[in-house]
């Protein structure tokens, strides 16, 4: 335990740093508040707003609130931005539209779905860990900021430029991910709460053609939004582009599949018609 709290005390400074230097590279060529870049500003938002919600978390030892705060951060944030943007356009607007309609129907399905489950086991041992519990808050500021950069570059820039085919495209690409997605969590939704389904894993719909369906909706629509931010990008404006990058590889290779994948495993590794199904289907990208 004590060698986590200590990694726990390196961790922070660095993604703090990470942090400071996103909102530097994303505030070039943007609009300023009274002289102080709109980019940064949000990003030092974004953080603040998660420290804020860490103290109750903490004191109380709960992590029931924990996606609820992150999605209310998107929602925040990219409202603020495009009020604060000098000039928003049909491509500033469309992004925050995207944003808050994303933001809201995960941040509620995550919610009922941590309501209902009466905790997040995933946050059991890091709870009684102060800086490690902070880490975890300080992490979901780094993916608010790193998912949302490319539409928050596009809406506080001062660069415009008319909708085009850019955006139409990105606009079918990620309307294609969010119903991907939305499909998959409700067909799971559904087989778990058929009580003859208890104890068994999903294998029909989406989940039949992806083990992770609900994943690839995800990283297809933020692949949308980095495609409507595309063409009014320029300078170091272009690390927003790490969005759909670094939601890819947390899904892949930190957080979502590694975790869930194990978990599965454990559970049902060795079962015949489970190790079929994980022979026959993909990981992510779905089997057309």
């Amino acid at each position: 335990m004590k060698m986590n709290n200590r990694n726990a005390l390196i961790t922070f400074p660095i993604l703090v740093v990470i942090g400071l230097l996103v909102a530097w590279a994303g505030s070039q060529g943007g609009a300023a508040v009274l002289g102080v870049p709109l980019f940064a500003l949000l990003v030092g938002l974004i953080f603040l707003i998660q420290w804020l919600a860490f103290i109750p978390a903490y004191v109380l030892q709960t992590e029931k609130f924990f996606d609820l705060t992150g999605s209310l951060t998107y929602i925040s944030v990219v409202t603020l931005a495009v009020f604060l943007s000098d000039g928003a356009d049909a491509r500033a607007i469309l992004l925050t539209a995207m944003v808050v309609i994303w933001a809201l129907r995960l941040g509620s399905f995550l919610f009922t779905r941590v309501k209902k489950a009466g905790k997040d086991d995933r946050f059991d041992e890091i709870k009684p860990s102060f800086i490690r519990f902070l880490n975890v808050w300080t992490v979901q500021a780094l993916w608010v900021t790193f998912t949302m950069a490319a539409a928050l570059v596009a809406i506080t820039t001062t660069t415009r430029k008319p909708f085009d085919g850019f955006a139409i495209a990105g606009l079918l690409i990620w309307g294609f991910g969010f119903t991907f997605e939305v499909i998959a969590d409700l067909q799971k939704s559904r087989f778990r709460a058929n009580s003859e389904n208890k104890g068994k894993f999903i294998q029909t719909g989406l989940w039949s053609r992806s083990r992770h369906p609900n994943y690839f909706g995800e990283i297809v629509l933020w692949v949308g939004v980095a495609l409507i931010a595309f063409p009014v990008l320029q300078g170091w404006q272009w690390i927003a582009l790490i969005s759909p990058v670094f939601v890819t590889l947390l899904l892949t290779r930190v957080s979502g599949i590694p975790l869930l994948e194990k978990k599965a495993d454990d559970k049902w590794g060795g079962q015949e018609d489970y190790e079929s199904y994980k022979k026959k289907t993909p990981v992510l990208i779905p089997r057309w």
